[in-house]
């Protein structure tokens, strides 16, 4: 073929503008299904072996006093634009069954954790599992076991509680005998056996470590502190970690560095500056250091972290001190130590105006899905976002 030179130029941009014009966007979003009045609220997400993608929520009226309240599900199946129907995944009749966490074990196997709510209050949440090995087809998965997930905190939960508590130095120079210091009421909480036995809920997505241990985040808004129930074999039994202590952390999500220290970053129950707390631990999850405040602001929501496949850590949070007005996205190239870009994915000026709860997973083909409470006057639904790590840089 002869072609002139203003012929081959023009050949030449055409090459280079093709690739850019398939590129995905940097993210983009669809609601899994239409706007409702009910309560929607909490979701996880996981990738089936087929490249489906399997998400659940909690749904109905309220949250805890609500007892028809039930988790559901939807799946997009692989190449699919759009999210199929949505189906039950777990109802305890009578009782509100909230905080869905989905995981996929190292034997390929699924496992739905959540809490049923006795009494209508969440310290008496009661952690229960389902577990799959088919789940990969259409409706929800095909369950094969439940049970409830016993934890057994022993004495040493009120001497790590203690021990922290002089650790971050808290203030009490007030008090009196009808309204003892924060810390006292929490100790005496902390020497019940029972107290330290429930209300233990999921909210983000376990850790597999390189030895096959499963790390399950939990919290308890009892004690305003979280744990995780750990499990060296496959997730069929469970253990209590130490607890992580602060001045209200809650809702911790996990990443590992390379140097084996484990990141707990938690959202904020205490009082202000609202931020991003986090605590380490360097025994593989037994025990933790002191929450403390990072410099990531946060309003008292939820968020999620998850190493990238390039190494890069990414955080998925609400970007205030006040409100879950936005959804931000920040990457980390020395493990989380510093967040230094950030990229706002939320609002895409459609009328919601609150956005909580992410769900961070990166599939095998290098995109990052994001699942989060979306609100607004049109309704409340879960949002599906699709992020391309790879085009976000510094500007």
């Amino acid at each position: 073929m002869n072609l002139s030179p203003l012929g081959l130029f023009a050949l030449l941009a055409s090459l280079s503008v093709a690739p850019l014009a398939k590129a995905a966007p940097l993210y983009s979003t669809a609601d899994i299904f239409p706007p409702g009045k009910k309560h929607t609220h909490s979701s996880s997400i996981v990738q089936s072996p087929n490249g489906d993608l399997l998400a659940c929520w909690y749904h109905g009226s309220g949250e805890r006093t609500a007892d028809d309240v039930l988790v559901q599900g939807a799946r997009l199946r692989k190449g699919a634009k759009r999210w199929g129907p949505v189906f039950t995944m777990a109802d305890t009749p009578g009782f509100p069954d909230c905080n869905p966490v989905l995981h996929v074990d190292a034997l390929g196997r699924l496992r739905l954790f959540w809490v049923a709510v006795l009494a209508h209050r969440w310290e008496c949440s009661l952690l229960k599992v389902r577990r799959a090995e088919i789940f990969d087809e259409p409706g929800p998965p095909d369950w094969s076991w439940q049970d409830v997930v016993p934890l057994k905190p022993g004495p040493e939960f009120a001497q790590t509680m203690e021990q922290r508590f002089g650790e971050i130095q808290l203030n009490t120079e007030m008090w009196a005998e009808y309204a003892r210091p924060y810390e006292d009421l929490l100790l005496k909480a902390a020497r019940d056996p029972f107290k330290r036995q429930t209300g233990w809920m999921p909210r983000t997505r376990p850790l597999t470590l390189p030895g096959g241990r499963i790390l399950l985040p939990l919290y308890s808004d009892g004690f305003n502190a979280s744990l995780v129930a750990i499990s060296d074999d496959h997730g069929d039994t469970w253990r209590a970690s130490r607890p992580i202590i602060g001045l209200g952390p809650i809702q911790p999500s996990l990443a590992k560095r390379r140097d084996g220290t484990i990141v707990a970053f938690c959202r904020d129950s205490g009082p202000p500056p609202g931020r991003v707390m986090a605590s380490l631990s360097r025994d593989n999850g037994e025990t933790w250091s002191a929450a403390r405040d990072t410099d990531l602001p946060n309003p008292g929501s939820s968020l999620e972290v998850t190493v990238l496949q390039d190494g890069r850590w990414l955080i998925v949070y609400n970007d205030s001190t006040r409100s879950r007005d936005n959804l931000t996205a920040a990457l980390s190239a020395d493990e989380g130590r510093t967040w230094p870009i950030k990229r706002r994915l939320e609002p895409q000026g459609d009328g919601a105006t609150s956005f909580g709860y992410p769900a961070v997973l990166q599939a095998t083909d290098g995109a990052v899905h994001l699942t989060y409470t979306c609100n607004g006057p049109r309704g409340n639904r879960i949002r599906h976002g699709i992020l391309q790590p790879a085009q976000i840089t510094a500007k």
